[in-house]
């Protein structure tokens, strides 16, 4: 455990310093477990009024190497109003509880991303997302394909002109991974904020290489 612990650190310590790099702008923080293998996704995304009523499609890949794994993303988020924003990152995860041959699974995961929009007077202002969450995710196997349930409450930091925000947050999805390597996912993503309930839904496929 004190292994899996420093490695964790390091992973984290690395994502932290990426320039470009989490979960990116207009899709849910996912943290449904570490990859197995190599692992490719395609996502849209859909925002409430309070999350800025846009669409966005995104695409991941990420690899796993037994309990940790690593992952990148890139998403264009286009609002109903206003120009559409391209946002890069990048995550790293790690299994602290669970296995293959246990249904049951804790996770760990923090990440970055960053992004640019543009401001009231028409110049370009940089946002850098940190989210860090504990991932709670299940098994449930059948015979064509398996259902994984998963749930993770996560901190939440975002700076934006030189200052800084944090919030608690909430995601939770479903999963059905086919035998051949397919999945369809969908996610749902909630910040907490005072007077507003900015929320985004997604689906997915992704595919185990």
């Amino acid at each position: 455990m004190f292994r899996r612990t420093v490695l964790a650190a390091a992973g984290l310590a690395l994502v932290a310093i990426a320039p470009v790099s989490a979960q990116v702008r207009g899709l849910p923080v996912v943290n449904n477990g570490v990859p197995v293998g190599i692992q490719v996704a395609a996502d849209v995304g859909f925002a409430n009024d309070d999350a800025g009523k846009g669409t966005t499609i995104g695409a991941s890949a990420g690899i796993g190497v037994g309990f940790f794994g690593v992952g990148g993303q890139v998403a264009r988020y286009s609002p109903k109003t206003g120009d559409a924003v391209t946002a890069t990152g990048l995550s790293a995860s790690m299994r602290l509880l669970g296995g293959p041959l246990v249904p049951f699974r804790i996770m760990m995961m923090g990440g970055v991303a960053h992004w640019s929009v543009n401001s009231t007077v028409g110049s370009s202002v940089g946002v850098t997302h940190v989210p860090v969450s504990i991932g709670l995710a299940a098994t449930i196997p059948n015979p064509a394909f398996s259902i994984k349930p998963w749930i993770a409450p996560r901190l939440d930091y975002t700076r934006s002109g030189g200052a800084g925000d944090t919030r608690f947050g909430l995601s939770a999805g479903i999963d059905l991974a086919m035998l051949n390597g397919l999945s369809i996912r969908g996610a749902y993503d909630r910040v907490m904020v005072k007077d507003r309930k900015p929320a985004i839904i997604s689906f997915g496929l992704g595919y185990a290489l």
